[in-house]
């Protein structure tokens, strides 16, 4: 099946002039088109209400969607791979009979080293055992500790099925140490332990110790030695995705092909999408008003937009008490991403080809202990660090529909940098942060210089400015323990007919789509529809 919004690229337009739209009746209007948004929009629909989804930006996806940023070369701005996408979703807005197709990136993750060595650490436990054993001899048993504690994890609270906590409402601490026992090891990595402690606790070899350190930081504005930051690399292992515990892999055409499915799941149910739009004032109980003065009524909103938008949208009709939790959730983005063009894939030293099995998983180019502490006090001070923290994919080696043949893409996700610059501007500073990311990645290869066609660089502020996330955060806040679970904000707010459902919501960030659900439910609940 062709995805109606896929072919052309998300932008869908308006299906009628604004002004018939906002003289019909709705039931719920959903501002935010975000994979989120979309995703409730389709539930909302399918059990019967009038549906209007209301998205600024001329393309639905928000974080998640498909651009041309070179000529010919198909990239998802910022989201790149699927983990966390939620089964049941997938099921239930029926993804596989829309086009849904993704290859799992069993080849892991691959770690060179500054010394020469390197390690591969695959989706196969035997494959990955030897890799250990190779590197780190003395490690393998507490490797396997390692993995076990987040399985143990994972069965415990998102298990197959109905009981996995990330569906409905957030569990209390309470509920989540019922669930984990007499776990101690479970329980320091769901609330206590830094990412440092983490491998520390388990591993002694330095430099499988560091391979790992970036897993614990992904999209959060915090040090690897920070409290908490263990919750991060559990998070992003959590999910179930085709069935394979902790499983990541490539969407093909690119990970906004999710949204877009998203997008055609909720226009069959009946919803009405309409795109670059941006809507001025939420109304609470009554529906919005647009920029072009167009006042479109509707008893139920819900607002994909991240919290601290929907609080600027509500204006002086905002709680006061809620406006006050939302500004106490850290929103300041620390991620760059580039997207890069190549002419071949890069050429590790460690394992020299351009054509090998590492780049058909994840590669990370790691940085000392030192390094961090360093590059993250660098950031916190307007300031660039010396080298970046980089995660690579390559979604060209198994999806070749994205690019032009004989070339490949590179996505390229490097920490820390800073929202505001001491001195300078993202502007003037743009092309210093292009080249301390490629540099980065050059200690470990051979031919970045001669590889890369063009990169296009988005720090924070680009983030808030094309997607308009707050902060350039790409999870609408942080997701460290303090901030998640029962003490994340929820789906229903204080103001009448209000609720959020984008990634500020439990379960948290990343491309789930079951934020969207969990809102879905929660307004079909109090309009007595379930």
């Amino acid at each position: 099946m062709t995805s109606p919004t896929a072919a052309v690229l998300g932008q869908i337009g308006l299906p009628a002039p604004a002004s018939e739209l906002a003289a019909r009746a709705w039931d719920v209007i959903v501002v935010g088109a975000g994979h989120n948004g979309l995703a409730c929009a389709a539930y909302l629909a399918k059990a019967g209400q009038r549906v209007l989804v209301v998205e600024s930006r001329e393309r639905v996806g928000g974080a998640c969607t498909i651009e041309e940023p070179f000529p010919g070369v198909r990239m998802s701005p910022c989201a790149y791979l699927a983990g966390l996408l939620h089964p049941l979703v997938i099921e239930e807005l029926e993804l596989p009979r829309r086009g849904y197709e993704w290859t799992p990136a069993i080849n892991g993750l691959f770690v060179p080293f500054l010394d020469g060595s390197s390690i591969q650490l695959w989706d196969d436990d035997e494959r990955c055992a030897a890799e250990v054993r190779a590197l780190a001899p003395g490690d393998i048993a507490g490797w396997n500790a390692m993995c076990d504690v987040i399985r143990r994890l994972r069965d415990a609270l998102r298990p197959a099925g109905g009981s996995d906590v990330w569906i409905g409402e957030a569990p209390t601490r309470a509920q989540i140490e019922e669930r984990l026992g007499s776990d101690f090891e479970a329980r320091a990595v769901l609330f206590d332990w830094s990412m440092a402690e983490f491998v520390e606790h388990y591993l002694n070899d330095e430099r499988l110790q560091t391979a790992y350190l970036g897993q614990g930081v992904i999209g959060t504005n915090a040090s690897p030695f920070d409290r908490g930051t263990a919750s991060i690399r559990f998070h992003h292992a959590s999910g179930r995705l085709g069935g394979m515990p902790g499983m990541w892999g490539y969407v093909r055409g690119g990970m906004g092909m999710v949204s877009f499915y998203f997008c055609d799941a909720a226009r069959e149910a009946g919803a009405t999408v309409m795109a670059g739009v941006p809507v001025e004032k939420i109304l609470p109980g009554e529906g919005v008003l647009l920029e072009g003065g167009e006042r479109i009524a509707a008893r139920t909103v819900v607002s994909n937009a991240d919290p601290r938008q929907t609080l600027r949208l509500l204006g002086a009709s905002a709680d006061g008490a809620w406006s006050a939790r939302v500004r106490d959730v850290p929103m300041e983005g620390c991620t760059v991403k580039l997207n890069v063009h190549l002419r071949e894939l890069p050429n590790f030293t460690a394992r020299p080809g351009t054509d090998e099995p590492h780049h058909y998983g994840q590669v990370n180019a790691p940085l000392t202990k030192d390094e961090w502490k360093a590059g993250f006090a660098a950031a916190r001070r307007g300031e660039l660090p010396e080298h970046l923290w980089c995660e690579l994919y390559f979604q060209s080696v198994h999806d070749r529909s994205v690019v032009p043949t004989g070339e490949h893409t590179m996505s390229i996700f490097a920490q820390y940098v800073p929202y505001k610059f001491a001195q300078g501007t993202w502007d003037e500073r743009r092309e210093e942060v292009r080249r301390l990311a490629l540099q980065s990645l050059a200690r470990f290869c051979s031919n970045i210089s001669t590889a890369v066609i063009d990169a296009q660089v988005l720090g924070p502020p680009d983030i808030e400015q094309k997607v308009g996330l707050t902060g350039g955060h790409i999870f609408q806040g942080e997701c460290l323990p303090q901030y998640m679970w029962a003490n994340r904000l929820t789906a229903r707010t204080p103001m009448p007919g209000v609720y959020l459902c984008g990634a500020c919501t439990h379960p948290g960030g990343s491309v789930t789509g079951i934020n969207g659900r969990n809102a879905a439910m929660a307004v079909l609940k109090d309009l007595g529809k379930i």
